[in-house]
């Protein structure tokens, strides 16, 4: 048994000794009061600022889901520009953002922005704002990784288009929308002549996720490819 031990045993198993301690402590706690309170106030304070964030968060998301209702009407019946502006009674996204940018429904609204200017063919502008977007969503993250490798993919960027489709399709993968992004993924890697890739990527959607709509294609153009070597 080391000294340390011995000594912790001699303070549990001995009262006086504990008592002796005990005392100790009472008075160093008589003769440093203002370092116990104000310890005890930072705590509190820290305690008190933690849930009042979280209130005031909740509110603000509460204010900024109402506020872009009308945007995301817009945005579906394809009026991008009253869905990035607004009309001048509701906001739109880019307002959104910019008022309730650290809010759940402000990160939305950058995604909504992003897929906005991507129909605008803003290609940018879609960057710029996809990027900023980050969810713990399965869906709409990888979904928003997808339309970044669509904007590179329009500019015949393939390496960054391909790059964005595996993310996609690897963030939190699933049979339900990571053979999609495997598919982009493996048609961006032929338009580079990769096709060692692409065909790895059809792999991937045959072995993993036979039962998925791409199954068949993926093994046609598999075939299509080991074929051409």
């Amino acid at each position: 048994m080391t000294k340390k031990e011995e000594h912790n045993n001699e303070i549990l198993e001995n009262p006086e000794v504990l008592a002796e301690k005990l005392e100790g402590a009472e008075h160093w706690l008589e003769k440093n009061p203002k370092i116990v309170f104000g310890a005890a106030g930072v705590l509190l304070l820290l305690v008190a600022g933690y849930f009042g964030f979280n209130y005031y968060k909740d509110t603000k998301n509460a204010e900024a889901q109402k506020e872009m209702f009308q945007a995301v009407f817009y945005f579906e019946q394809d009026s991008l520009k009253l869905a990035l502006e607004g009309d001048g009674n509701n906001l739109g996204f880019l307002d959104v953002v910019e008022d309730y940018g650290f809010t759940d429904a402000g990160k939305l609204s950058s995604f909504y922005a992003g897929a906005s200017y991507l129909k605008q063919g803003k290609y940018e502008l879609a960057r710029l704002y996809l990027e900023d977007f980050s969810s713990n969503d399965l869906l709409v993250q990888a979904r928003a990784y997808s339309l970044l490798g669509d904007s590179y993919m329009e500019e015949q960027k393939y390496e960054d288009a391909a790059r964005y489709y595996t993310k996609a399709a690897a963030y939190k993968s699933n049979k339900y929308f990571s053979p999609a992004y495997l598919m982009k993924a493996a048609l961006a890697y032929e338009k580079l002549n990769q096709n060692d890739k692409a065909i790895k990527a059809y792999d991937k959607i045959i072995t993993e996720y036979w039962e998925s709509a791409e199954y068949q294609s993926a093994r046609k153009f598999k075939a299509r490819l080991e074929g051409n070597s």
